[in-house]
């Protein structure tokens, strides 16, 4: 397994083939709620690679000089439950400390928010509904 950290076309779409299969197809979200303005030429993603297949991802903002939001993690189901999910975060995380930054913040889904507490992450928010799935805010120093 290989991972890519970067903005080039080939792993932006990459990153986008997970995301279509995990959050507009198994999910049904819509491909208008699941590419938003956040998805630019210059959004950086993480990208795992099984051979030269993207197997898993995640985006990565700072929303802050500060703070970075990972976001838009998804994992494809038959590579579910082998970690896969938490290199994508630590690379995440990595990157916000590398670019100087102390804190974490994510829109986690309910369904996610006990796989990011067990990566460090806090609730810091009462249930909201983002793209029609009950999330909450967590929060993680780095």
């Amino acid at each position: 397994m290989k991972t890519h950290v970067g903005n080039e076309n080939w792993n932006r779409a990459a990153a986008f083939y997970v995301r279509m299969q995990v959050f507009v197809l198994e999910r049904e979200i819509s491909l208008q709620e699941e590419f938003d303005s956040e998805d630019t030429d210059g959004t950086v993603y993480v990208v795992l690679y099984d051979d030269d297949k993207p197997v898993a991802t995640g985006r990565y903002k700072e929303i802050d000089s500060d703070t970075i939001r990972p976001g838009r993690i998804g994992v494809l189901k038959e590579y579910r439950k082998q970690g896969l999910g938490e290199r994508v975060v630590k690379e995440l995380e990595k990157l916000g400390q590398e670019n100087g930054c102390t804190t974490s913040v994510i829109h986690g889904e309910l369904t996610a928010a006990e796989f990011y507490e067990k990566l460090g992450y806090i609730r810091v928010s009462d249930v909201y509904y983002e793209d029609g799935a009950p999330c909450v805010t967590m929060k993680k120093e780095l």
